[in-house]
């Protein structure tokens, strides 16, 4: 069944957010590639080209591709090229997804097949978090769109539980954070992050 969910249209945070990651992106120096981020497996360079990564599988599902077998990060993307290789994949990204009809059609990512909605929802949230990684390794401090994080907010913890983590959910366990922390520190804690 291609039927759009019931939600608002995400395409609009989802370009937001896309531009969000180039910002921040641009914005890292060479001398921060090596450093550690809050997504353990990744230094800098390797989340930067993993951010890229994701953005080309984006472009392959979007056009109604198989992702499955892409690399997770990006290896042909030398230092100080990411900002670059990210503006191509986003503009591919901005040309597929401006068609509405790709809401409603079921969508194969490398992990479910999801209506494009609900796809661009996921990819939303993946970004934020990452963004969010990137700048917490590179002193950066991004402004964040407090719709968009309402919304994932209660989109993963829908549909992400916080009792299983761990195989086969690649989370660690939900860190706890004050009932008046900022949306963004509640949404990378869901997370496994330690704002």
């Amino acid at each position: 069944m291609n039927e759009t969910p019931n939600v608002p249209d995400p395409r609009p945070a989802f370009t937001e957010t896309i531009a969000l990651v180039g910002s921040t992106l641009a914005a890292v120096r060479p001398d921060q590639l090596d450093r550690a981020t809050p997504c353990h497996e990744y230094t800098v360079r390797d989340l930067s080209n993993h951010l890229v990564a994701v953005l080309r599988r984006i472009v392959v599902i979007g056009r109604g591709g198989d992702a499955s077998d892409m690399p997770r990060v990006a290896d042909d993307v030398a230092d100080g090229d990411g900002p670059k290789a990210w503006d191509t994949a986003a503009a591919e990204v901005q040309n597929i997804w401006s068609d509405p009809a790709l809401m409603g059609r079921m969508l194969t990512l490398p992990f479910a097949t999801l209506p494009g909605a609900v796809a661009t929802l996921v990819y939303t949230g993946e970004f934020t978090i990452h963004t969010w990684d990137l700048a917490t390794a590179t002193g950066q401090h991004p402004t964040w769109n407090p719709k968009t994080l309402t919304t994932l907010l209660e989109s993963s913890r829908r549909a992400i539980p916080a009792e299983r983590r761990g195989d086969p959910i690649p989370f660690d366990a939900v860190i706890d954070v004050p009932a008046d922390a900022p949306d963004i520190d509640k949404l990378v804690a869901w997370y496994g992050r330690r704002p």
